[in-house]
Parts: structure tokens; C-alpha cells; sequence
């Protein structure tokens, strides 16, 4: 199967209510699974008389480009403790825990990760005035991810 015909099966898959396609060729066998959010997977099968089955990396997707390195920002910088969903308040619609330019001291509560349904509490690690905030409310965070600069 060429690479076309499978990018066109890939995009037919991810714009419609299909999960799963499955098509099986002389050449061999494709078979595509939506993940839920996340791009299609594609796993392709060699035929019978040849080798094992092997994951086929997904025709669409271009490799990713590398990166520029980001700027490290001057000041004490809090990190996310954990993957989940930022918040800036309490409940939408509350005013937000800080604001740049805030004065904070050590154990205040400067942001909510959620995670797993479970709301935690972010406290700040250092005494000081919030300069940046690099994180915006209802935005996914990764372990280790700055949230914060502090000065």
C-alpha cells in the first residue's frame, strides 16, 4: 500500500466517527486505531510469507522539529510537581491566587493542578514577588514544567 493511499485512510479515519479500520491487501495488512484525542496509530502487517508484524510509524505525521532552545528566566523558577491541568483560581470566575507582581511568601497557595480528578494545591517555595507566569488557567502541564518566576 502506498503512502498516499494510507495518509488518505489515516485523515478518512481521524475526521470521521470510525475507532478502528482494518484492510487487508495482497501487499499486506493496515489496521488504524483512534486514539482518543490523540493522532491515529497505525500498525501494518508484512504479508503471510514474510517476516513478523511491525509497527508502522503513521504517514501523516511529520517528524517534529527541533525546539529553539527556550530563554531561562532570571529569578527563582517553581516548577509543576505533576502532569495535570493548571489553574490560576480556585473556581472559575474566582479572582486568581496571584497575579504578577504579587508579594508571596513561602507556603502560599499560587495555583491548583489538577490531576486525576484531583484538585492540589501549588504552594510557593520562596518568599517573594511573582515577575512572570508561564502557564495559562486550564492549560496542560508536565512533571517539571515552570509555572512561575520569582523574585
Amino acid at each position: 500500500m502506498d503512502l498516499r493511499k494510507l495518509k488518505t485512510l489515516i485523515d478518512l479515519v481521524s475526521e470521521s466517527n470510525v475507532s478502528e479500520l482494518e484492510i487487508t491487501e495482497a501487499e499486506g495488512k493496515v489496521r488504524i486505531v483512534k486514539g482518543g484525542g490523540a493522532a491515529p496509530v497505525v500498525y501494518a502487517a508484512a504479508p503471510v510469507a514474510a517476516a513478523p508484524a511491525v509497527a508502522a510509524q503513521p504517514a501523516a505525521a511529520p517528524a517534529p522539529a527541533a525546539p529553539a532552545a527556550p530563554a531561562v528566566p532570571a529569578g527563582h523558577v517553581v516548577k509543576s510537581p505533576m502532569v495535570g491541568t493548571f489553574y490560576r483560581s480556585p473556581s472559575p470566575g474566582a479572582k486568581p491566587f496571584v497575579e504578577i507582581g504579587s508579594q508571596i511568601k513561602e507556603g502560599d497557595t499560587i495555583c491548583i493542578i489538577e490531576a486525576m480528578k484531583i484538585l492540589n494545591e501549588i504552594e510557593a517555595d520562596k518568599t517573594g514577588t511573582v515577575v512572570q507566569m508561564l502557564s495559562d488557567n486550564g492549560e496542560a502541564v508536565e512533571y517539571g514544567q515552570p509555572l512561575f518566576v520569582i523574585e
